[in-house]
């Protein structure tokens, strides 16, 4: 459930006027419900209540602080994968203790702010980076707390971009190895083995490949402990998908019961790692139309609908070939089309929907984007010099700008141009 409803034809983000918002505000810009968030968060959170267990939400799905903080106040933690997140988390009024630190390339640096910031874990993805972290750990005369990521070369259903818990993907360590680099990890000076972490992919709509890995986890675990390696966390990961079009995913509390029958026995704090699951129905984006156009060429008839918001905006259907519903803010009884919703971006890829049927629709309407609270904003860049759009966040009948639209002068903040003849 959202709080995104349509009261007599006109569309609300709780209880303002989206239409309202855009006025004052402008478009494009992204609009978060702070009550969806919360009862989100909740929803997920609360399915775990029987055991121990901590809720990590992952920052790279939707990382404007304000969000964070409503998630830290709820006692949630952090799932970071770069120092940018790391001072976001931290911004936002994060617990270290309640912030992991994932990701595949961490630099030395980003290393050294994680552990000085004193965060819970860093989940380790290679044996390069494990003596990387033990070197960092010695010169700061610290232990560093670690989990492996470990690969269990399971098939998440998913699209393939966004599948990373195969052998063929390149994240984490594949399973068969890991069992000797706890051993040497085990071994070193500077690096306090506390967990084992994983994460298969994003967007999954069945609880089977879930469960699979659980087994394969607690497998590896008890193989551990015959080493003498005793785990404190077990980091399942995130990726529990939300309805975008007709995907049936697993409701949360469905999920978390599968996953508690499955962990009995098994005695660890439960790391999760919700990202899209939460903010993905929170948040739309909202955009105005500028033209409508038909192309005609021989038996082709094209409709166009161009839109103020581009593919790096949201970048998703481009990327991914992903689908958005599109709604009018203020619905209309008028005649259907088969259209194209377009950007401004001068790319062909640079669409919204392609061949969707559509009310027809007239220059200044405004459109909703729906289900883009998570990888939204987040993917957004500044691509043909496009300032990147606001943020918003409604809060009963009260809205906040949590993110300023960015200024054209914001586009060549740090840019010179040097006296070449000096």
């Amino acid at each position: 459930m959202n709080h995104f409803d349509y009261k007599n034809g006109e569309l609300f983000c709780e209880d303002i006027a989206v239409s309202d918002i855009a006025k004052e505000v402008g478009t494009p810009l992204y609009l978060y419900s702070k009550a969806t968030l919360e009862r989100h968060f909740k929803a997920f959170d609360s399915g775990f209540e029987n055991l121990d267990h901590l809720t990590c939400f992952a920052v790279k799905s939707c990382s404007n602080i304000a969000v964070l903080s409503i998630f830290s106040t709820l006692g949630g933690g952090a799932d970071i994968v770069s120092g940018g997140e790391l001072y976001r988390a931290l911004s936002a009024g994060m617990d270290p203790k309640r912030i992991i630190y994932s990701g595949v390339g961490k630099t030395e640096e980003e290393l050294r702010y994680g552990l000085q910031s004193g965060i819970l874990l860093f989940n380790v993805e290679s044996e390069q980076e494990l003596h990387r972290l033990n070197s960092v750990a010695a010169e700061l005369d610290m232990r560093a707390p670690v989990a492996f990521r470990v690969n269990p070369d399971v098939d998440p259903k998913t699209h393939a971009y966004i599948s990373t818990g195969l052998a063929k993907n390149k994240f984490g360590i594949p399973i068969r190895e890991a069992l000797d680099l706890y051993v040497q990890a085990e071994g070193m000076g500077n690096i306090n083995v506390l967990g084992v972490s994983c994460h298969i992919g994003s967007q999954l709509t069945l609880i089977s490949p879930f469960i699979e890995t659980l087994r394969k986890l607690k497998s590896f675990v008890g193989q551990l402990a015959d080493k003498g390696i005793a785990i404190k966390y077990l980091d399942l990961g995130g990726g529990v998908g939300i309805t975008y079009d007709d995907e049936k995913p697993p409701h949360p509390i469905e999920y978390a019961k599968a996953i508690e029958e499955e962990l009995a026995g098994l005695e660890v704090t439960l790391i999760l790692e919700p990202g899209r699951v939460i903010v993905g129905n929170a948040g739309i984006m909202v955009t105005e139309v500028q033209y409508t156009k038909t192309n005609r060429g021989g038996d082709t008839e094209k409709h166009f609908v161009v839109v103020d918001a581009g593919m790096n905006d949201l970048t998703r259907p481009s990327l991914y070939g992903a689908y958005h519903s599109i709604s009018p803010v203020k619905e209309k009884e008028t005649p259907l089309q088969t259209v194209d919703i377009v950007g401004p971006i001068c790319e062909t890829g640079d669409f919204l929907a392609k061949d969707r049927e559509f009310p027809k629709v007239e220059q200044g309407d405004l459109l909703a984007v729906e289900s883009a609270g998570a990888y939204g904003f987040t993917m957004a860049s500044n691509y043909n010099s496009r300032p990147r759009v606001a943020e918003v966040m409604v809060s009963g009948d009260r809205y906040y700008v949590i993110r300023q639209r960015e200024s054209r002068e914001s586009l060549i903040q740090g840019e010179t141009i040097p006296d070449f003849n000096r």
